[in-house]
């Protein structure tokens, strides 16, 4: 057993973890995990500062590991944004957190999940700590590219770049961690394109694969702008739904615990001074909400381009095996009506759409762009 199980099909990220764990001498205050979304850059960091704390060096079984791993741990800080952005607020107490040694540890271990959402701002306030970093203090950020991360802050950080796992052996700790039905675990890692917890999710939850079935069948279904339209507000509905279902019960039961610290538990009017921090929740919810519907709506449009991919590798005649073989027909479909130019410029179309979203257009805009796009030209 060891903190690193989880960690899949990332061998010399994880080579490079150990043997700073190992070797002080190779150890350094910042380090910068990189990887494309799936690549289990949260769960490296998470291994990581378990190991830094285990005295055996991340035995996975004694009570260091096990507290770090479940988030417990007093000398280990995990922060990770629901909101578009890491804010002031959010890393002002880190870096006050930073130079205080740690209580009875090794080190004090600040993981930082996302820190591609840093802006200017915020990353300032933590540049500060990286330029003058405590004795005994390590942090771990966490991001997809280094590009994505301030050049100011990747420039003080030892860079780790994690890979995009190989399908079996992401479906080989769905199995053995989740006892999923080998066939299945393969399937929904190949589905997932690799990323562990889509993966788990997508073995587990039929309605998660119905979503998902849901979505690619859209893309059979557009036959003019009238089409593009109706699918695009399906799109969008369905991210909705799943965004919400998955922040709504959190809200409730986040407002309920605040009114009764509060002490305003059942009040039929909140008085003014206490109507300034519920308001505040409020907006740090919906924040949570707005980027919980841009997340869903962009793994769809992953979705799609793993559909398109399979048009593709029919029409080039590959001879690769295929991310949906559940769905053949519909890609056999798409592909006898479709040329190859064609599906790249769908693929292209979808493309755009993501980077749109990320710019913060409007789902319902981007979403309908796309869906226009896909539709059958001439």
């Amino acid at each position: 057993m060891s903190v690193w199980d989880e960690v899949v099909g990332q061998e010399p990220a994880v080579a490079v973890l150990t043997g700073a764990v190992a070797d002080v001498r190779a150890m350094t205050h910042a380090w910068l995990l990189t990887g494309p979304p799936g690549s289990g850059r949260s769960t490296a960091a998470r291994a990581f500062a378990a190991a830094l704390q285990c005295p055996d060096g991340g035995c996975g079984a004694c009570h260091e590991c096990r507290t770090v791993l479940g988030g417990t741990h007093e000398n280990v800080t995990v922060v990770a944004t629901e909101g578009l952005f890491l804010r002031v607020d959010d890393t002002r107490p880190l870096v006050q957190l930073a130079q205080r040694p740690p209580s009875g540890g090794r080190w004090r271990v600040i993981v930082v999940e996302d820190a591609d959402r840093l802006n200017e701002a915020s990353g300032n306030v933590l540049l500060k700590a990286l330029e003058e970093p405590a004795s005994r203090t390590v942090w771990v950020l966490c991001a997809p590219s280094p590009a994505d991360v301030l050049v100011t802050i990747r420039s003080r950080c030892r860079p780790v770049a994690l890979r995009v796992p190989p399908v079996e052996a992401v479906a080989a700790l769905l199995v053995s961690r989740d006892g999923a039905d080998p066939a299945a675990a393969l399937a929904a890692a190949r589905a997932a394109g690799s990323h562990v917890g889509i993966a788990r999710r997508l073995a587990r939850d039929p309605q998660v694969r119905e979503r998902r079935s849901a979505v690619l069948r859209l893309a059979g279904r557009i036959r003019g702008v009238g089409d593009a339209v109706l699918a695009a507000g399906e799109l969008v509905e369905t991210a909705q739904a799943e965004a919400g279902a998955t922040t709504t019960e959190r809200d409730a039961a986040e407002r309920a615990q605040l009114l009764r610290a509060l002490g305003a538990d059942g009040a039929q009017r909140l008085p003014p001074a206490l109507r300034s921090q519920v308001t505040d929740l409020e907006k740090e919810q919906k924040r949570r909400a707005t980027r919980a519907q841009r997340d869903v709506l962009d793994r769809s449009m992953v979705d799609l381009l793993t559909l398109y991919r399979d048009v593709l590798v029919l029409q080039l005649g590959a001879g690769v095996d295929l991310v949906n073989i559940e769905h053949e027909d519909l890609v056999r479909e798409l592909a006898s009506d479709s040329t190859a130019e064609q599906t790249l410029r769908r693929m292209d179309a979808v493309g755009q759409a993501r980077t749109r979203l990320a710019g913060n257009v409007a789902p319902l805009l981007a979403a309908e762009a796309m869906m226009v796009a896909l539709r059958p030209q001439g």
